[in-house]
């Protein structure tokens, strides 16, 4: 009789901290051992020359989220988490954006609703903050909070989403009361319309003019007033998609100065730039995002967070919209202005074979940092480490096996999302995941994918170890 549904052989497993030569026992979808000569098993996995890592988690994506009047997202969970996974990304972390209006409770069934028995692997959501009523924050929160939705985001900007800083104050202060972790996109959101109609007024309306719109001072002057806001209510903070130094240095003074600061960038920040807006026509729309790239000092900036720990999660914020569709980025009111592009690019399945070929293959970072900001660091600030992020007894058989040497030219048709382009598209890439394991099954194998949605399952989480309980008030001088 087999010991192990599972073994995986010959690879080198590699952890945040830690690279082992050693088979993976796997049974009943965990990891069970660790060593060599395991014994027998249902299947045997040749990983003899390769990785075996953490699949990854990706902490920051968009899927299926209303985006305005005639506006519709590429991905649905399907497409997305099949993305994801064909990229050895195991876990997503999509946001449920509360719309206006809305209960935050009736907004996650709905999400719930588009996700149940679509996804290839596994999901756990973050909430969207975008009307901080008395009863969200006296009630909705708090209990949703105890149901394991441990974090929730709150923008500085974008119409109908960007909360004043009081408001600010009053989101901070529930998640102080309840242990949550508040992660805030920071760009001064009154700054950015003022650019934006100096620029219409002169005529600047091309896609280039959104870079310009939202230059690193909006996004370091609304980054230091975040960091303010949450050292007056002593409540740690997670600042997303940071894009270049002025910004990182803000997370870092505050390190200095014992806060709880987080950080995470992204892979647009490490290998795009301003000037990939700048096509003909309208193909700059394929390059919109906010913050959108900076400059090649940005990107040397970005990589030097990542190895110094001012950056401690690596994500995508996967935000799908097709380019050759009025529905995506050439909506007719997108060829009016910037400010109508719809705004946010593709990148769940890209995010871990870039970061991999521009920092493993190229020497910018180890494998365990890798592993650390990919897996381990998202695993343990939201709430979900050690069943996920690591590879250890105890875990779920979340695995991705790369050959470190494979040579791949990115195109779409190997990522397979939504979106009908890559802006990544062309770039070649060293170092590929050959397979996916979500839970102990095999999802992808080979580059393509053999699992059946429905696999993946919602992760409710614990709290984030970063968090504080009990407000008290404001800090004594």
């Amino acid at each position: 009789m087999a010991s192990y549904d599972t073994i995986i052989r010959g690879g080198t497993v590699i952890t945040a901290a830690d690279r082992i030569m050693c088979d993976v026992g796997i049974r009943d979808g965990r990891v069970v051992a660790l060593g060599e000569s395991l014994g027998e098993a249902r299947q045997v996995i040749d990983a003899t020359g390769k990785l075996v890592l953490p699949g990854g988690i990706d902490a920051h994506v968009h899927i299926a989220q209303p985006s305005g009047e005639g506006i519709v997202m590429a991905d649905d969970f399907e497409s997305g988490t099949r993305s994801a996974a064909l990229g050895g990304t195991t876990t997503i972390m999509p946001f449920a954006l509360q719309e206006k209006g809305c209960s935050m409770r009736e907004t996650l069934k709905a999400y719930h609703a588009k996700a149940d028995g679509e996804c290839h692997v596994d999901v756990s959501f973050h909430m969207i903050i975008s009307d901080p009523s008395e009863q969200l924050l006296g009630q909705e929160l708090p209990a949703l909070v105890e149901d394991g939705y441990t974090s929730f985001k709150i923008f500085m900007t974008y119409e109908g989403l960007a909360l004043n800083d009081r408001q600010i104050l009053d989101v901070m202060s529930v998640a102080r009361e309840t242990g949550a972790l508040v992660m805030v996109h920071a760009e001064n959101y009154d700054a950015i319309r003022f650019m934006t109609e100096q620029l219409e007024r002169g005529g600047r309306i091309a896609p280039k003019y959104h870079a310009t719109s939202r230059p690193i001072a909006v996004e370091r002057e609304a980054t230091h007033r975040a960091i303010s806001l949450a050292e007056l209510v002593d409540v740690p903070v997670m600042i997303v998609h940071v894009s270049n130094r002025e910004a990182m240095e803000q997370i870092r003074w505050a390190k200095d100065k014992g806060l709880t600061v987080l950080g995470e960038t992204c892979t647009q920040y490490l290998v795009l730039t301003e000037k990939d807006l700048d096509g003909l026509g309208m193909e700059g729309a394929k390059y919109v995002c906010s913050p959108p790239p900076r400059d090649t000092a940005s990107q040397d900036a970005c990589w030097e967070g990542l190895r110094n720990g001012a950056f401690t999660i690596f994500s995508s914020d996967h935000c799908p919209f097709r380019y050759d569709d009025p529905q995506g980025k050439l909506t007719p009111k997108g060829k009016t202005s910037f400010r109508w592009v719809p705004n946010g690019i593709p990148g769940v399945g890209a995010r871990l074979p870039i970061l991999f070929s521009e920092g493993v293959s190229k020497g910018r970072i180890d494998l365990e940092t890798f592993v650390a900001v990919t897996a381990a660091n998202p695993a343990k600030t939201y709430g979900l480490y050690p069943r996920k992020g690591t590879i250890a007894v105890g875990a779920d058989a979340d695995i991705a096996i790369w050959d470190p040497g494979k040579r791949v030219t990115l195109t779409h048709d190997l990522i397979q999302d939504g979106a009908d382009y890559t802006p990544y598209e062309g770039r070649e890439i060293i170092g590929w995941p050959v397979l996916t394991m979500v839970r102990g099954r095999v999802v992808v194998e080979d580059g393509a994918l053999i699992g059946r949605k429905g696999h993946g399952i919602h992760l409710s989480r614990a709290r984030s170890p970063y968090a504080k309980r009990g407000f008290e008030g404001r800090a004594q001088p």
